[in-house]
Order: C-alpha cells, then sequence, then structure tokens
C-alpha cells in the first residue's frame, strides 16, 4: 500500500453528541472538579482519556480531545521509501533511557519506528524527526514535521497496548461531547477483523483561541493494542503559528495510516497489557440517578451522561442552560488535610465542606463556576459543580448558575452517596 491510497474514503459528516468520558483532575489546591470531555485519562488524548483514581488527584480523560498527543499517524502504506522526502537527522531518543518488558516479537529502534512512520506519508519532505523504540518504557513512538508544499505540520504516531474488553478501551474510543470539546466531526467504527476505530477532527485548543486544527485516529486491535495518531495544521502541536488550512492527511489517509500492517511488528515488540480491574467509585447510571432525583424541580435536564465516579447534566430552570457535574471518589482521606483545613464547615455527622466561588477555567467568556467540596469521616468525597452556560466553553448563557450555594451543599452532603 503506498501512502496516497485513494481506496480509503473519507468519514462524511460527523456522529452527533456521542458523549464521551468525562472530568479533569481533582486540584490539591481546592479546585474541585474539574470538566470531562473527551478522552478520558489525559492521554491525549495522549492526555485527554481514561478515568483513573490515585491518591489526591481522580483524573478523569478528556479524550478528549484537541490536545492530547499520542503521537499521531495516517495514511496506509506499505513501508516503502517515497520520493521527495528530506535526507534524515540523526534520530533524538526521547525519554529517559529506561527499557520496558518486551513482547513477543524483535524489539525495534527510535529510527525504525520513524522510518514506518515515514513510509506511510504521502509525497513531501520531513524534517525534525523524534521517537522512542519499543523497548522504551513509554512505549515506541514518532513525531516528525511534514510538508506536502502546502505548509509544515506536525504528525505523530504512538503504538500501545490495552485490556480491549476494559473501561479504559470503551472510554478512549468514545467521540467526545460537545458540550466539552467542540469537533468538526467525529465518527467510531467496528472493522470486519473486530477492530474499533475513532477518528476526530477537532481542535488543540477547546475555545478555539488559536486555529490549530487537531485530527486524530485511534485504533484497538481485538488482541490488545493500539495506535494512536494526530495531525495538525501547524508545524508544532502548540506555540506554533497555523502553516495551512487543514492538516495535510485527508480523513481517509488519516484512517489507512493507523490501520496500516506496518505496526504490526511494532504491536508484536510491545508487551501486552494485563485486564484492567473494577473501576473504582460509583457506577456513573447510578451517579446520574441520584444527581437528578437531587435537583430542585425548576431544573428540567436536556443532557446527561454519567461515569465510574462521574455524572454530569446540562439544566434549563427557563433561564437559560447551565451545566451541573459531579465527582462521587471514594478512599479519599489522604487528601483530606491538602482540601479541608481549619476553615472547613464540620457537619454534625462529621462531614467537612467548603465551597468556592470563581471564575470558569475553560475560556468561556463570563463563565463562572460555583462548587462545593465535601468528605466524609470513611473518606468519600463528593464535590459537585454548578455553572452558568451548558458548557465551559461557550459563553455565558445567564448572569448565575442554575443552582445556588444551598442547593450544591444538599446534593454533596445527601445520604444518597453512602448509599442510603
Amino acid at each position: 500500500m503506498s501512502g496516497k491510497r485513494e481506496d480509503l474514503d473519507p468519514f462524511e459528516g460527523g456522529l452527533g453528541d456521542a458523549l464521551r468520558r468525562t472530568g479533569e483532575d481533582f486540584s490539591v489546591e481546592g479546585r474541585p472538579l474539574v470538566d470531562g470531555g473527551v478522552v478520558r485519562g489525559r492521554r491525549r488524548l495522549r492526555r485527554r482519556r481514561v478515568a483513573a483514581v490515585t491518591g489526591s488527584v481522580a483524573a478523569l480523560a478528556v479524550v478528549g480531545f484537541g490536545a492530547s498527543y499520542a503521537t499521531g499517524t495516517f495514511g496506509g502504506g506499505s513501508g516503502q521509501g517515497r520520493s521527495g522526502v528530506a535526507a534524515r537527522p540523526m534520530v533524538q531518543e526521547t525519554g529517559p533511557s529506561t527499557k520496558s518488558s518486551p513482547g513477543k516479537g524483535p524489539q525495534l529502534s527510535a529510527q525504525q519506528v520513524i522510518e514506518r512512520l515515514e513510509g506511510l506519508l504521502p509525497e513531501g519532505k520531513v524534517s525534525g524527526q523524534t521517537g522512542r523504540g519499543t523497548a522504551d518504557r513509554f512505549g515506541p513512538s514518532a513525531h516528525l514535521v511534514f510538508d506536502d508544499g502546502k505548509g509544515k505540520a506536525a504528525i505523530g504516531v504512538s503504538v500501545g497496548a490495552i485490556d480491549p474488553d476494559g473501561t479504559q478501551a470503551e472510554q478512549q474510543l468514545e467521540c467526545p461531547d460537545k458540550a466539552f470539546v467542540p469537533y468538526d466531526s467525529c465518527r467510531n467504527e467496528t472493522l470486519a477483523d473486530g477492530s474499533r476505530l475513532m477518528v476526530l477532527r477537532g481542535y488543540e485548543y477547546p475555545d478555539k483561541r488559536v486555529d490549530t486544527k487537531w485530527w486524530h485516529a485511534y485504533l484497538v486491535t481485538p488482541d490488545g493494542y493500539t495506535v494512536d495518531v494526530s495531525e495538525w495544521n501547524a508545524p508544532a502541536e502548540k506555540d506554533a503559528d497555523v502553516s495551512r488550512a487543514e492538516p495535510p492527511l485527508t480523513v481517509g489517509q488519516l484512517k489507512g495510516l493507523v490501520l496500516s500492517d506496518e505496526w504490526r511488528p511494532v504491536m508484536n515488540a510491545v508487551r501486552k497489557a494485563a485486564p484492567q480491574p473494577p473501576a473504582q467509585g460509583q457506577d456513573g447510571r447510578a451517579i446520574l440517578r441520584k444527581l437528578k432525583a437531587l435537583l430542585p424541580v425548576s431544573a428540567k435536564v436536556t443532557s446527561e451522561h454519567g461515569d465510574d465516579g462521574y455524572a454530569y447534566v446540562v439544566v434549563n430552570d427557563g433561564k437559560g442552560a447551565s451545566l451541573v457535574q459531579i465527582n462521587v471518589q471514594p478512599n479519599m482521606s489522604d487528601v483530606e488535610g491538602e482540601l479541608f483545613g481549619s476553615g472547613a464547615e464540620v457537619l454534625p455527622d462529621g462531614t467537612k465542606v467548603v465551597t468556592h466561588q470563581g471564575p470558569g477555567e475553560k475560556g468561556g467568556a463570563g463563565v463562572v463556576m460555583w462548587t462545593a467540596d465535601t468528605i466524609r469521616t470513611g473518606g468519600l468525597r463528593v464535590v459537585v459543580s454548578a455553572f452558568n452556560s451548558g458548557s465551559q466553553n461557550a459563553k455565558a448563557t445567564r448572569q448565575t448558575p442554575a443552582l445556588t450555594m444551598q442547593q450544591l451543599k444538599s446534593i454533596a452532603t445527601s445520604a444518597k452517596w453512602a448509599g442510603k
């Protein structure tokens, strides 16, 4: 196959708002719940997707999008050389040299991984190649700058392993919710061999403060390997001027690149992932059901979604849309001292409560965020936030959130979260 394959039709149209995971992080400085969106895990996808709870941080993904760089890639090819490619510079190994446990196949160097990416590209010049080999503990990847004569563009790819039946894989394959992450199109499909693919055309910055476009393809194979490819319409993911109207690879080429058989030897050299343990925290559907039951009657739900440990609704009381989100996390006693100091209100049952009112965190004009953050004596932390907009990335739709601070406190301290 060549990087110029004509048999790969681009995805047409976009998916509706297939809900993607959510949340970002809890900050140990008292800034609570964050928003969700696409990728989970901050993988960027890379960074943006994957729900995880670690000590004081509950990272809930954002697949999200736009900024996750796993390393991106595109077009399908045979790995044969192509004309018009600049001479390769010495490969820069990124990351520490610590080695990982190898897979069953022969190990590949960073240069070999880079060459596979180069061989799958259309005609053009490449520069700035960096990468990691299959023995690197951070996994194999390649990144370069590609110029087809229409402007320089960053392109990257990474190969990894995942539990194909785990929730992390499900979350990373979901299209993001446009309430959190704006994009032009996103599509999921299951291929004939059982592989699952997501292709997204989005933006590096959710608030679009810079017109850097980020197109992304993510593949999960039935045997538990991933190929993660990204491309931009600028020579760098961030902090570089836009150099062209669109990224260089069409959606069809992007799909072909991520599906190329050239990645199979790379996959075989990577150690397979262990089965993913059950997610901590309460089931997202149960959280969503409880949250809706605790809302005031005037707050009519217009959009909703739930994940393990997290849920959100967009409500409208007749005065404009308002996003309300909640995180329910067990075993958070280790952050109690950091987040609930001497200024916390202590309820008769020992529950500690702190509240915050301030600006939103995602750039929406005039957006404010009101939060009630609580922790029970057993370490169960419940954080509820409300905004005066249906999305943190959009401008305010009303002066204040649809829920008052007292209502937020009532929801956060409800006995429902302790299973009562």
